[in-house]
């Protein structure tokens, strides 16, 4: 026999854990729009959300984790086109002048501290930037797509993270038309 005050006990934990979820995924995506990946503190996070900031930690893993899983309530867990597509580039640009490097053009310049953020942003560059550029170089027929997806997404993410770091004058002056155009006149055309 089931204790009715048990399941209802169950039910509201779930519903409260689904809130507090809901809630640090908004919080979290209000603050990265705004702010930037590197400036959205946990703690910022976790007072918007109306919640203990250690929640981050319990539903998601970490900042990086919380960042990922925003990302994919923004874009969902499609396999997006590669970034030689202009509109793909464009969106890409707009986002890291808008918000800055996230965590997984990150760890591509510098390993996190936590090894399961470093995993996490790691496999999400691999799916989101590097998979769909090996797929279309391969499907060009060009030689070693793994390798020459790798050096183009590195040289992508370079420019990216290069333009926020005060090294060049002319860069941080872009705008994401400018840049996008700018890139794609670099990078090979599709053949």
């Amino acid at each position: 026999m089931s204790d009715s005050r048990g399941d209802a006990a169950s039910t509201r934990r779930r519903r409260d854990a689904d809130r507090t979820r809901a809630a640090l995924l908004k919080a979290a995506a209000e603050l990265f729009a705004e702010r930037g990946y590197d400036h959205a503190t946990i703690r910022d996070i976790g007072e918007r959300a109306g919640v203990d900031a250690a929640m981050i930690a319990r539903y998601f893993g970490g900042k990086a984790q919380l960042y990922i899983a925003v990302l994919h309530e923004e874009m969902g867990d499609d396999v997006p086109v590669d970034i030689l597509d202009p509109i793909r580039m464009r969106h890409l640009v707009d986002r890291a002048i808008s918000r800055g490097p996230s965590p997984i053009y990150q760890v591509a310049v510098q390993p996190h501290g936590d090894p399961q953020a470093q995993a996490a942003s790691r496999a999400e560059l691999h799916s989101r930037i590097v998979g769909p550029l090996v797929a279309r170089l391969a499907a060009d027929g060009v030689d070693r797509p793994q390798e020459k997806a790798e050096v183009l997404t590195a040289a992508f993410i370079g420019v990216l993270t290069a333009r926020a770091s005060g090294a060049f004058d002319r860069l941080p002056d872009l705008d994401a038309d400018e840049l996008t155009s700018l890139l794609l006149e670099l990078l090979p055309p599709r053949h």
